[in-house]
């Protein structure tokens, strides 16, 4: 199966060291380095004129252009959505985070594109949409609606799902898989492939590990 659309929440391994131990995100859900992300072949999965949709982390935009090249795609923009979040309880007030410098309280969603641009069914979607803030990492259910209102009803899967949408095909360690990008499956829930099953071919772990070359991917602090 080919795919015009791809949604992809990776489950980055931060680089900022402020938020350690049971803060972080390693200790909330799995995460993955920066060259075990590169290494999926999601490449297979793109049609012919493909978006993706990725969701990426403000800190960490060299790696981000990493993970589109290693994928396959170009670039056409950091922000094709901006999530402004909202407390649960009061939707009419601004969420509060961290950040550096200011105060974090939105997501962007990056735009790559494989091949040419797939046709636009709707001019008239927003950037900027407000949503509640959600339990760590979740994204709101929402703007799998607004690629589709952006694209029409095209072949499409998310990547890192955590739950099943109508239409759409599901690939993530939390639910059944339409697809297989980890040979063998997934070893006790964990983004890793049981050893025994990958055998990746040589020459394209060197083209990755200059991919990322220069990249911390060994740090053990998530923000």
């Amino acid at each position: 199966m080919k795919y015009t659309l791809i949604y992809a929440d990776p489950p980055w391994q931060y680089r900022d060291k402020c938020n350690s131990g049971e803060r972080g995100a390693h200790f909330k859900y799995p995460v993955m380095n920066l060259t075990d992300i590169c290494r999926l072949p999601v490449h297979t999965l793109a049609a012919e004129s493909c978006l993706l949709a990725m969701w990426h982390v403000p800190t960490m935009p060299a790696e981000a252009l990493k993970v589109i090249d290693a994928w396959g795609f170009r670039l056409m923009t950091m922000k094709g959505f901006t999530w402004g979040k909202t407390y649960k309880n009061k939707t009419d007030k601004h969420a509060i985070g961290m950040g550096h410098m200011t105060r974090a309280n939105s997501e962007d969603m990056l735009f790559a594109v494989k091949g040419k641009l797939p046709p636009r069914v709707n001019a008239g979607i927003c950037q900027l949409q407000i949503y509640p803030r959600m339990e760590h990492s979740a994204k709101p259910p929402e703007f799998r609606d607004h690629l589709v209102d952006l694209l029409g009803d095209v072949p499409r899967i998310e990547l890192f799902a955590r739950d099943s949408a109508p239409g759409w095909d599901h690939w993530g360690n939390e639910l059944k898989s339409e697809t297989s990008l980890i040979p063998g499956g997934f070893l006790k829930g964990k983004w890793v492939a049981k050893p025994d099953s990958l055998k990746p071919d040589r020459r394209e772990i060197d083209r990755l590990v200059n991919i990322v070359k220069g990249s911390n991917t060994a740090c053990k602090d998530p923000i």
